[in-house]
């Protein structure tokens, strides 16, 4: 394939964010005319919380709204996360983007984890709920394996690997764990590489992995990319065929 052509591709997988601080609502309205533009659409638009109303309104059904909760602490408040989750349901969210109380597991409190996942996952009733593992944070990569397990088991539709908020975002090595736990439990959840992912090179690594890895042709319905700068580096390469 091209680069045009790749470029085109990866664009499909993408969840065009601004979760930036602080996001204005004319930031908002910019990033939903982009969305809705000739290069495109998205797979999702990942918004804070108090704009996924104005979203909506702007885009309809066109694009999913994705949002975030717990967002970025991964705190341990499940009674918080359940209130926040119905807020952006009440205002339109399609997708819930929860990040997974990693330090609470970390701490050895494997049951409020899965608890707060489970809750989550029947609070969305039916509609997306990807579990943010912040796979840099973790001691070793048996404890994050064992929290990506936690979390499939308790609903996740998929595993993402990072806010973006941390110092160390997307990584190859945490990428590859978080796929091959999916294969390994039922292979049947989604994965989204998250945090950093600026270049359309990082964006193939990712899409190869995931495919390498779970066997399966990528699919929005099973591979994203949280990004915000690559929308613009895939939709002008799309357009004029530029490098990588």
């Amino acid at each position: 394939m091209t680069d045009r052509n790749i470029a085109r591709h990866l664009i499909d997988f993408i969840d065009l964010t601004d979760l930036s601080e602080p996001c204005t609502e004319e930031a908002v309205a910019a990033l939903c005319a982009k969305a809705v533009g000739p290069i495109g659409p998205p797979a999702a638009l990942c918004l804070w919380p108090q704009f996924v109303g104005q979203a909506q309104r702007q885009i309809g059904e066109a694009i999913p709204v994705a949002t975030v909760i717990n967002f970025p602490q991964g705190g341990d408040d499940i009674e918080r996360v359940l209130e926040d989750i119905d807020e952006a349901l009440g205002d339109g969210a399609d997708e819930i983007d929860l990040v997974f109380p990693y330090r609470a597991f970390i701490a050895g409190d494997v049951d409020l984890a899965a608890d707060m996942v489970a809750a989550a996952k029947e609070r969305c009733e039916g509609r997306l709920l990807k579990v943010i593992l912040e796979t840099s944070a973790w001691p070793s990569s048996e404890s994050l394996r064992r929290a990506a397990i936690c979390a499939l088991e308790a609903g996740a539709d998929f595993l993402k690997t990072s806010t973006g908020k941390t110092t160390t975002g997307a990584t190859e090595e945490g990428a590859r764990l978080l796929l091959e736990t999916i294969r390994d439990h039922g292979n049947h959840a989604g994965f989204k590489a998250s945090g950093g992912i600026r270049t359309i090179a990082q964006a193939q690594l990712y899409h190869d992995l995931f495919e390498t890895i779970c066997g399966v042709p990528a699919s929005k319905g099973r591979f994203r990319i949280g990004a915000s700068a690559l929308f613009d580096v895939l939709a002008s390469a799309a357009s004029t065929g530029t490098s990588r």
